[in-house]
């Protein structure tokens, strides 16, 4: 039986006034606007919705939440303020906020991702980036955000968790995600974690394809369930589903459920209801993951899976297609009975419960939801670059210095060769010019590879006009493949570290944790988990040995390849 939410307890915990005021504002909505409420909506291009248009659209879609394209915090802050003025009911407003401000704004302060995080292994640098997340963002105006990513990476292969994760075991994310979230919630913003039941099994991503979790009952239990239970038995008010199956589990809970009607959480009741909020007792609200992905469209027509993920226990719908389209589906959905009338009763419910526990009808009525210019101060303050720069610190990570080649000194080692790798040369060049200066103001001399072809010339030119070899790898890739490696440009490319008995050869990773799979043989590598400017003048000062290497690694970096530790 689907569970009923009930707003007297956790994560709640609301009074007769508050549940009296949601019971009230339900009884007065129209079909449309209970439909509305549903909805959570991506605006792009922030600042080309006026007043006007914004009115327009709320009037026709009446959303219960909305998400933004990121813009600069002035931009953001004064769309989000034209928002909530111009909606009835004031809206959810969500960010992704899982480094730091810099998922709220493109001028917020990134402090660490999760994978940062796990090498530092510092329960003030979990918080600190909490603590942005929460303090940059709700400047803003935003009140939930849709982190932190509570995934698991048990296997190497994965890249659309690969920096996000927060450890490849269930106690390092339980220990590192609490302290991120004591930090995020001390400011008036809501938690939500993600991606119901667990990515981070598989290689392939669910944008591109169904996700599936492929544990048994048994191992999903002991492993992504223990984080689940401990977070809803902590009162976490919101969980993202994703795209994701979970087969052992779904046909554990539904004996005779065929392969061909496996389906991913969104839709499928069994995981939602009957795991989710029965099992494991959660009372709070669910949403969807971003509904364009593949992992849901390849399951069965738009049309049936948008009421189909209401019906099957999810309370919000993220992201229309086509507006109008989807908005009709939803309704048609109810009116043809896949979403039933208590269905949509207590989804609503569970939307307007987070309303109430964020204070935001009150905030509404005393006209305390917009926020003030003077609050984006806190934007990139020096408290929280100060909170950047010791997380770089803590967490760059020297994985491997086999020959002892490490530190490296300029005076003795002057001529730098420094091979650039990426798949983005145009958004990269910024990238590329800082970490040139850097080695420069360090005392090399920087000479950039750019001739990308078979030829090597002669081997012994390189010792002869090199003293070492850098290889820095900015590689970075969303929703495009489900495995990132790197692609060298030509056949035996001589950017390939061929030489790394000719010269000392340092690679740094400004991303991906896992480069050593298509990299073996270089001796000495370095994670720096981002290309931020102080991550880059830290490892800089680190490989010359100015500053200490403090980061630790997880097995994941060496990929299963033995060779990968020589």
């Amino acid at each position: 039986m689907p569970q009923i939410v009930d707003l007297k307890k956790k994560p709640f915990y609301l009074n007769n006034t508050e549940i009296a005021w949601i019971e009230d504002t339900i009884n007065r909505m129209t079909t449309k606007e209970k439909i509305g409420q549903l909805f959570l909506h991506l605006f792009d291009n922030v600042s080309s919705y006026d007043d006007r248009k914004i009115k327009e659209f709320l009037d026709k879609y009446p959303v219960g939440g909305a998400r933004y394209e990121s813009a600069h915090s002035s931009e953001v802050q004064s769309f989000i303020n034209r928002l909530q003025k111009n909606s009835k009911i004031p809206l959810l407003v969500a960010a992704n906020c899982d480094a730091g401000g810099n998922g709220a704004c493109t001028d917020g302060t990134y402090v660490a991702s999760g994978a940062h995080v796990e090498a530092a292994n510092s329960e003030n640098v979990a918080y600190n980036v909490g603590y942005v997340s929460g303090k940059e963002s709700t400047a803003l105006g935003v009140n939930w955000n849709f982190d932190p990513c509570v995934d698991i990476l048990k296997n190497w292969r994965n890249t659309i968790i690969n920096t996000r994760a927060y450890g490849s075991n269930a106690n390092n994310v339980i220990k590192h995600t609490d302290n991120y979230i004591k930090g995020l919630t001390q400011n008036n913003i809501l938690p939500c974690i993600k991606h119901f039941p667990g990515d981070g099994v598989e290689e392939a991503d669910q944008h591109l394809q169904l996700g599936v979790n492929d544990l048994s009952v048994d191992e999903w239990d002991n492993s992504f369930g223990k984080v689940y239970k401990h977070y809803i038995d902590k009162g976490i008010p919101s969980i993202m589903s994703g795209h994701i199956a979970l087969p052992h589990y779904q046909k554990y809970l539904t004996p005779g459920l065929r392969d061909e009607d496996v389906l991913p959480a969104s839709i499928a009741p069994e995981l939602i209801n009957d795991l989710l909020k029965e099992k494991l007792n959660f009372n709070g609200l669910v949403v969807t993951d971003a509904s364009h992905m593949i992992g849901l469209a390849a399951s069965m027509k738009r049309k049936d899976y948008v009421p189909r993920a209401i019906a099957a226990g999810c309370d919000m719908f993220l992201f229309f297609n086509d507006t109008e389209e989807d908005f009709q589906f939803m309704l048609d959905g109810y009116y043809e009975g896949v979403i039933t009338d208590e269905r949509l009763y207590d989804a609503l419910r569970r939307i307007l419960g987070m309303k109430v526990l964020l204070g935001l009808p009150t905030q509404k009525q005393d006209n305390k939801l917009i926020s003030c210019s003077e609050k984006l101060s806190v934007i990139g303050s020096k408290t929280h670059k100060y909170m950047a720069e010791k997380a770089a610190d803590l967490g760059i990570t020297l994985v491997k210095n086999t020959k002892k080649e490490l530190p490296i000194n300029p005076n003795t080692h002057k001529r730098a060769k420094l091979y650039w790798i990426t798949n983005d040369d145009v958004k990269s060049k910024e990238i590329r010019n800082k970490v040139i200066k850097e080695l420069e103001n360090a005392g090399f001399i920087v000479t950039l590879h750019t001739d990308n072809k078979r030829s090597k010339g002669k081997i012994k030119n390189m010792s002869r006009y090199y003293d070492v070899a850098f290889v820095f790898a900015d590689i970075q890739s969303y929703a495009i493949e489900n495995n990132v490696r790197i692609n060298w440009g030509v056949s035996t490319s001589n950017q390939i570290p061929w030489y790394i008995h000719e010269i000392p050869t340092i690679f740094v990773s400004l991303n991906y944790t896992t480069h050593l799979t298509d990299v073996p043989m270089v001796k000495n590598y370095i994670n720096a988990y981002k290309n931020t400017s102080e991550i880059i003048h830290q490892t800089i000062k680190k490989i010359v040995g100015d500053s200490d290497f403090k980061g630790t690694y997880n097995e994941n970096v060496f990929c299963n390849k033995w060779s990968a530790k020589l």
